[in-house]
């Protein structure tokens, strides 16, 4: 890629008026490097300054409207928001983020983690379409995201186990829909997603995590043992599941593993759709 394409890409994105403006820091430190290096590819300068502490609280501390909301945004796609222009830093307290709303969107703005796309005609003189303004900030916002998923993740992986090894199904599935409700789904809905999803889920704990090994006459998921299917709707989650469960009995995995000497076998299928599972 061209050097000045990738710096537009990473480090452009800023409008003062009409006038277009680059963030100076992060493309000065990128042209320091490359006259060091010809071959340095663009990363976030900005990713690791104090300034990201704030998003990372919105983060934590977001409702689900605004997680469908960030979702969007690093999707590459566009949000309509009311903008306050005379916000101050003291009414950005993290404590009262549930009735900030329009403030966190506002705050992003003001401080560079958003941009104006459009001006919205409406009642509100104020109401604008943002977007993430470029590749730099949205690392930021991905980032800063799967640290705080892993963290909640993590709180949760032992009681997960513990009711799978129970054989509590109900309990089971309830904790791995709180996790999945709160993930953003900006990945690529493939079953192999999926399938890393539990293998993480299970290795954060502790456990031996045996992946795609071969037993009996096909290839269970994970050796507790699970099979995880995709699906492309809702509507067959629960005949999915079940198929899933009886292709640990048709391929013989559960035999597969007795033969090996293990002696407490539990088997479950597990399907997902989006941020559902059953």
């Amino acid at each position: 890629m061209d050097n000045r394409q990738e710096m537009k890409e990473w480090y452009d994105g800023y409008l003062f008026g009409k006038t277009e403006i680059y963030n100076s820091w992060s493309a000065l430190n990128y042209v320091k490097k490359l006259l060091n290096d010809d071959h340095f590819q663009a990363v976030s300068f900005w990713a690791n300054t104090s300034s990201n502490d704030l998003v990372k609280t919105y983060i934590e501390y977001a409702t689900m409207t605004m997680k469908e909301e960030f979702e969007k945004l690093i999707n590459d796609q566009s949000i309509i928001k009311k903008i306050v222009p005379e916000l101050t830093y003291r009414e950005m307290d993290f404590h009262s983020i549930q009735t900030m709303n329009d403030n966190v969107y506002s705050f992003l703005l003001f401080t560079g983690y958003l941009k104006i796309k459009s001006k919205v005609d409406n009642d509100h003189p104020y109401t604008y379409e943002l977007v993430i303004p470029n590749k730099e900030v949205k690392y930021i916002y991905e980032d800063i995201f799967m640290k705080w998923f892993e963290s909640y993740q993590r709180k949760r992986d032992s009681s997960f186990i513990e009711a799978l090894i129970q054989e509590d199904v109900m309990k089971a599935n309830r904790l791995l829909q709180d996790v999945l409700q709160q993930s953003i789904s900006y990945y690529d809905n493939y079953e192999n997603l999926y399938h890393g999803f539990m293998v993480g889920f299970l290795k954060a704990n502790g456990y031996t995590v045996q992946s795609n090994k071969k037993s009996g006459y096909g290839r269970f998921d994970i050796a507790l043992i699970i099979e995880c299917k995709h699906l492309s709707s809702i509507k067959e989650l629960r005949k999915d599941s079940a198929k899933a469960s009886e292709q640990i009995i048709r391929q013989k995995y559960i035999e597969g593993l007795i033969e090996e000497g293990y002696e407490h076998i539990i088997g479950y299928g597990i399907s997902f759709y989006k941020n559902n599972a059953l």
